[in-house]
């Protein structure tokens, strides 16, 4: 089994029952990040939404 997880804030999912599915399963989050996730609009790139992502180490118990 892998210390490392990653972890990714679903469509309809708050970030707390994110962190709550995280504990959940046994990992603690150590890096959060944000992707851009973009449309395109009269030929140009326009911001649309946002892809969180958790990066995640094993709990030690």
């Amino acid at each position: 089994m892998s210390n490392k997880k990653r972890f990714e804030v679903m469509e309809n999912e708050t970030i707390d029952a994110c962190l709550d599915r995280i504990k959940g399963e046994g990992y603690q989050p150590v890096r959060r990040v944000e992707e851009p996730i973009f449309i395109e609009e009269n030929g140009q790139p326009v911001p649309h939404s946002r892809k969180i992502i958790f990066d995640c180490k094993k709990i030690n118990m």
